[in-house]
């Protein structure tokens, strides 16, 4: 029998993977990461010097582009497959990361007279900048009662797409009229590969505040925003919306011809990233949620009927897998948390005493950090290093660390950041519980789980319950290579249902993680108290974190008047 692949391509925050995956039983025979050349834009754009206000995070579209022109062509050279065997091809994309684009599907920053704004620019999904927009729609969604709004927890996120939109006519109408259409960027570019422009369903319930069963919100409600919103979603978010997995069209010749390919090939509709990662962990029936462990965290959890949670990202039926309600609640940091401190916050020695032992920084302060009981360093943290997510969704919310004395270690430093984003999950499964969403289990995939042994501990023991780890190292492309197998069908050596495919693709590692009893006492405890941080900063007794970003807004503009351009 003639083997069948497909290829599932990941784009993530600062980079895109592709990997070739066998159908018949999901082995991963190749993957290359493409670094995006731009990286994060959050300072200036390129080449232009246009400064860029807080809270702002763009990326090059551009940078996409190469990903399908360097990793996919990489990883039929590395396996050594006939390219003529590969029968699909499925995308995940961080969301909600959204961009202007023209008649002519393009961008509107490939355009010279648009190139110099940031408004043309795609945004990335921790683009805050939107947060006052997303304040308003929240407050008048919660006047008008409607009744769309508890499905997102009561709140609507600044990193969403209607929120994105109104900050760009408010500050860039020109942009906005130009703007043909505002897409996601896992749509753009299915449409850079087929020709075709349909989105897709996953986002849209999600980040664009759509239903299968009503559509968007009333243009009465994007009128009561906005006069010049009223016909939004008829004009600027018009579009076919299917769901993950439908077939799109074929690979148009000229991008087959770049990424080494057969023209033709089933091209599935976008998906987002941690979604997409849930039935390639095998979850396909409800009790365990799905954590996508990376520069963030996103929590995915089935469920039977429709649950009103606070705080989650959305609830969107059949958003996951076709016959359950999907739900979605994360961390906006986590991976970049950490990451944040071993660039900037520990001191010269711990790099030299890591040289020493031949050990990357990460790994000597994970080491060092394994030698403390639960509660030993004597601190505690609030993980809002990129603001809260979830349950509290507010951007404004900055990050926390008590319990500092004369002889904190960065070792100590780095285990309570650990186990900040674990009293982060574990609140989010409290909010869950809560609501009656049944959660028994954990599954852990992306960039974290198998790097840091450590973490995956302290989650055990701080939301007392076994984790299973996901064999696959890119487990996201992994899941959009099964769509793109879903996509291809039966017929063509594929899968007709997501749920088929999980059956035969999905893999687990043989490890698990389980609670350690003493721990999890000790654990009891500082759990409360993040609690009550958690509450006092963050529902409103003490503003002090949103006040120091105004103060701070208004040291930046006396600074910008004082060295302009």
């Amino acid at each position: 029998m003639t083997p069948r692949y497909t290829i599932g391509i990941d784009f993530g925050t600062e980079s895109g993977r592709a990997v070739l995956v066998d159908l018949s039983d999901g082995r991963e025979l190749a993957e290359h990461v493409t670094v995006y050349p731009h990286q994060v834009i959050d300072q200036e754009l390129p080449g232009s010097g246009v400064r860029l206000g807080p809270d702002w995070a763009l990326q090059h579209p551009g940078d996409y582009v190469e990903v399908l022109k360097n990793s996919v062509p990489e990883v039929i050279k590395t396996s050594g497959i006939d390219p003529r065997d590969v029968i699909g091809l499925g995308v995940d994309f961080t969301a909600c990361t959204m961009l202007p684009i023209d008649k002519e599907g393009e961008p509107l920053c490939f355009r010279p007279e648009f190139n110099g704004h940031p408004h043309s620019w795609v945004k990335l999904w921790k683009h805050h900048a939107a947060q006052k927009e997303a304040n308003l729609i929240t407050e008048r969604a919660l006047q008008r009662g409607e009744h769309f709004l508890p499905r997102y927890g009561g709140r609507i996120s600044s990193e969403w797409m209607v929120a994105k939109v109104w900050q760009i006519l408010n500050e860039a109408p020109d942009i906005y009229k130009s703007s043909d259409r505002f897409v996601e960027a896992t749509d753009w570019i299915v449409c850079k590969m087929t020709g075709k422009m349909v989105r897709n369903s996953c986002t849209a319930g999600y980040k664009a505040m759509w239903n299968k069963n009503e559509g968007y919100p009333s243009d009465e409600f994007f009128k009561s925003l906005d006069p010049r919103l009223q016909d939004l979603t008829d004009t600027k978010l018009r579009g076919e919306i299917v769901p993950p997995g439908t077939p799109v069209g074929g690979l148009t010749k000229e991008m087959a011809e770049m990424m080494g390919l057969k023209p033709g090939i089933a091209v599935a509709a976008g998906n987002v990233d941690a979604h997409a990662a849930v039935p390639a962990v095998g979850v396909v029936t409800p009790g365990k949620m799905v954590m996508v462990m990376g520069t963030s965290i996103c929590h995915m959890v089935l469920g039977t009927e429709e649950k009103w949670v606070e705080g989650m990202c959305g609830g969107v039926e059949d958003g996951i897998i076709p016959g359950y309600w999907g739900y979605e609640a994360g961390q906006s940091a986590v991976g970049d948390i950490f990451a944040w401190f071993v660039e900037r916050g520990v001191p010269t020695y711990v790099k030299t005493a890591a040289d020493k032992e031949g050990l990357e920084i990460h790994s000597w302060l994970e080491k060092e950090a394994s030698k403390y009981q639960p509660g030993e360093t004597g601190l505690l943290a609030l993980d809002w290093w990129n603001g809260n997510r979830s349950i509290l969704v507010d951007a404004d919310l900055t990050g926390l660390l008590i319990g500092y004395t004369l002889r904190t270690k960065p070792e100590e430093v780095y285990r309570a950041l650990l186990e900040s984003t674990a009293f982060g999950t574990r609140k989010i499964i409290e909010s869950f519980r809560e609501k009656g969403v049944e959660i028994h289990g954990l599954v852990a995939c992306g960039g974290l789980p198998q790097k840091n042994q450590l973490l995956m501990q302290i989650y055990a023991d701080v939301t007392r319950l076994e984790i299973k780890i996901a064999d696959s190292t890119y487990t996201p492309a992994l899941g959009a290579a099964m769509f793109g197998a879903v996509a291809a069908g039966s017929a063509a050596g594929g899968y007709d249902t997501i749920v088929e495919a999980a059956k035969n693709m999905a893999r687990l590692r043989t490890k698990t993680y389980q609670p350690i009893p003493e721990h999890v006492a000790i654990y009891e405890k500082l759990f409360r108290e993040y609690c009550r941080l958690h509450d006092y900063f963050g529902r409103g007794t003490n503003d002090v974190m949103k006040h120091l970003k105004e103060i701070k807004e208004e040291g930046r503009e006396l600074t910008y008047a004082k060295n302009p351009l």
